[in-house]
């Protein structure tokens, strides 16, 4: 695969003046070295594309969405055509006019803009990025739009808008607002009237409350960025990519790729201390690396490929940096901490400015640089890259370079993998197993504590290595905060971080995090509370534990589903349906409500995979309604799947969930026609036994059972939540949320 991407990025070198085939089969090299070496990747579109067929090399991308049906589902279009080819996309809906404005067309009113989300988000289901993966969204609405309060509630309910992340610009002005407890106008984009007021505090309560509950949205600070625009005399950026850490005018692409500054130091005998000579070279080369990709690119679309190689914008930046802190001896939530960011950021941006104004010697600037930033009286620089910058996520990269995710503390130290044949590999932290041995406190019965809870906690090692070895969810959001902040300063863009929660953080806690962003500089926020997506996300044992009925600290209860206890005696009724499998018997389980509460299902036959499918579906059947989801929405979800069908009585029985279905749906509508239970219905006992899917968080199986760690589709390893997306820490599969 290096030496793949090398060849074809050393290409573009052919381009520019007099270069031979000599000098380009030297930059093919140069290219292998840096990838080989682990030293610096490009982003995961370019290793996966480039040399090959679909050749679309970058990671980012910003459309305009225009208050016309027209752009709208032109967008939608081409949103799919993007997604198709391994990018992500972002949107500002802020032009949108508001729901119930009217339509002069049509003279009907309109539904505004959440609304039309929904369709954008629906085209993402159907197309995988690059045929690999899901694809990945932002949306982004002003604060000042009148529908601010639908948008900042659109994910509430955890069935929307499933493939987006979503964040409110918000402007420093109202920022102030909130802090003053002041009101601020909201102001409808099709006409520019001021249409209202909202208090910014409740507004931004709101915000905070959803952000707690959801872990959406995020905020932006708009103005901030704009602040910072290198191209302003070409518009004004509305919106980021997904990840929220590379602001785009709309048109835009970027292309990312990270720097391991892990690999950027060297032992002596009693010391360990940062290569800057090497951190230099690697800067230099992926400088040159990610020039050649804006050329070398396959674009989904004209006008992307126009803007693209007007801007020229690259976003070099960092991963590996807790393994930097590690080798250092350095604790993460420390003043010594961020400072050290600040240093080699800063380092890294100067590196990045002299690699792109050294380009643009031999191959000119940017073509937008006359009316750039960097074409200014008394600031003149002559750059190939505008903004070139960027901290970006760095999920697969860093899993094929051995390396913690950009600026991130560790997630675990040691972890459970399932390879193929169903073994199970604890793997750990290798820089933790090197102190550990060296300090002869290892064992395997350690590493497998270690898997179980994911921190040093509570475990019996020194407590140096406690400090030095810091997971995410020992260190406090302000540190989170602050570590962003420390990497902002010298970042031309954003940072992509997550302010990582535990499950009994406050809704006030995330509210301090968020004005702490704004104090410190930072042009955008994304927090994470430990178990607030549903379908908890998890990486470890322990994490995210929540009894049922617990409240939490915060002002608002739990926010995930939390199945039922089943009660030790149940009544239920069992009809038997024919299906082309054989004889299925279906047994309904219900409550004193005689709401169905739980389903199992057998064939007449034990053993084999219908029989395993079937259990599987019933225990999900049974896991949704005992969660609070209505028989009639299972019903929907199995109604209709087709595999040997078979008559039953006159009713086309299309398979074994739609013989679930069926029994179901004819248990809906007879208990819809009776007062009360069913008179027929026969009492049933059975002895209640947890189910192995739940766990209440100290191992025993009993009491308010939650759901346990969300699984990899691919390998079945635990994944995690991490710069607003899920990643396996396995096998590198990625979806963001």
């Amino acid at each position: 695969m290096f030496r793949r991407v090398a060849r074809n990025l050393s290409m573009a070198d052919l381009n520019y003046g007099s270069a031979s085939e000599e000098e380009r089969e030297e930059a093919e090299q140069a290219f292998y070295n840096v990838m080989r070496r682990l030293e610096f990747m490009p982003n995961s579109p370019t290793l996966m594309n480039a040399g090959r067929e679909l050749q679309q090399l970058s990671a980012c991308f910003v459309l305009p969405v225009d208050d016309s049906l027209d752009s709208i589902f032109e967008r939608v279009k081409e949103t799919a055509l993007i997604h198709k080819s391994g990018g992500g996309t972002g949107f500002s809906f802020s032009r949108l006019r508001p729901e119930g404005d009217v339509v002069g067309s049509t003279g009907g009113v309109a539904s505004g803009p959440v609304s039309f989300i929904n369709a954008f988000d629906a085209a993402t289901d159907v197309v995988k990025q690059g045929g690999t993966r899901r694809g990945a969204n932002m949306g982004i609405l002003n604060v000042d739009h009148p529908d601010i309060l639908r948008f900042i509630h659109a994910k509430e309910d955890g069935a929307h808008l499933v493939n987006f992340n979503i964040s409110v610009a918000v402007t420093e002005e109202f920022m102030q607002r909130v802090e003053r407890g002041q009101s601020y106008d909201l102001v409808n984009p099709r006409t520019g009237e001021v249409t209202g007021q909202l208090n910014a505090r409740e507004v931004f309560e709101q915000l905070t409350q959803m952000a707690w509950q959801t872990g959406d949205p995020g905020i932006v600070f708009l103005d901030r960025i704009n602040r910072g625009n290198p191209n302003p005399q070409l518009g004004r950026i509305e919106s980021t990519n997904p990840c929220g850490e590379q602001p785009l005018l709309p048109f835009e692409s970027c292309n990312l790729g990270s720097l391991n500054v892990a690999r950027m130091v060297k032992y002596t005998d009693d010391d360990v201390v940062m290569d800057w000579d090497r951190l230099a070279q690697a800067v230099h080369v992926g400088t040159h690396m990610l020039d050649n990709v804006i050329d070398m690119n396959d674009y989904p679309l004209e006008e992307i490929e126009v803007m693209s190689k007007k801007t020229r914008r690259i976003g070099m930046g960092i991963m590996g940096f807790s393994d930097l802190l590690v080798q250092l001896g350095v604790r993460y939530d420390s003043a010594e901490a961020l400072e050290l960011g600040g240093q080699v950021m800063r380092r890294i941006q100067d590196e990045t400015y002299k690699a792109s104004m050294a380009l643009a010697e031999k191959r000119g600037t940017f073509p937008a640089w006359e009316g750039s930033v960097y074409n200014q009286p008394g600031n003149v620089r002559r750059m190939r890259n505008s903004a070139p910058v960027t901290i970006a996520p760095t999920g697969t990269i860093s899993i094929i370079s051995g390396a913690s995710s950009g600026v991130e503390p560790l997630f675990a130290l040691s972890y459970v993998r399932n390879v193929m044949d169903n073994t199970r590999l604890v793997e750990g932290n290798p820089y933790f197993e090197a102190v550990a041995k060296h300090e002869g406190f290892y064992s395997q019965e350690l590493m497998e504590q270690l898997a179980q809870k994911g921190s040093l906690h509570e475990l019996e090692v020194p407590e140096w290595v406690k400090d030095v070895f810091r997971t995410s969810h020992d260190i406090t959001p302000e540190w989170h905060v602050r570590m962003q902040a420390a990497f902002q300063e010298y970042t031309d863009n954003s940072v992509s971080k997550t302010i990582n929660f535990p499950n009994s953080a406050t809704v006030a806690d995330v509210a301090q995090a968020y004005m702490l962003a704004y104090e410190t500089g930072c042009k955008g926020i994304t927090v994470y509370r430990d178990g607030s997506k549903e379908g908890q996300v998890l990486s470890t044992g322990d994490t995210g534990s929540q009894a049922e009925g617990q409240e939490s600290a915060g002002e608002a209860g739990p926010s995930v589903r939390v199945p039922k206890e089943r009660p030790r005696q149940i009544q239920g009724i069992t009809e038997r349906v024919h299906t082309g499998h054989g004889n299925m018997y279906v047994t309904i389980n219900f409550k004193e409500e005689g709401k169905p509460f739980e389903v199992f299902s057998t064939l007449g036959k034990a053993g084999g995979c219908d029989s395993a499918q079937l259990e599987a579906i019933s225990r999900l059947a049974s896991l949704a309604m005992r969660s609070g989801v209505s028989a009639a929405d299972v019903v929907e979800q199995l109604k209709g799947i087709t595999c040997c069908p078979f008559w039953d009585d006159g009713t086309l029985v299309r398979s074994g969930p739609d013989a679930v279905a069926l029994a179901l749906q004819r248990f809906i509508e007879r208990d819809a026609e009776e007062t009360e239970q069913p008179t027929e219905a026969k009492a049933v006992q059975m002895q209640f036994v947890p189910e192995p899917m739940y766990h209440n968080g100290n191992g025993n199986g009993n009491g308010g059972a939650v759901p346990t760690a969300r699984k990899c589709p691919d390998c079945n390893t635990p994944v995690i939540y991490q710069e607003g997306c899920l990643m396996c820490i396995s096998c590198g599969w990625n979806k963001c949320e």
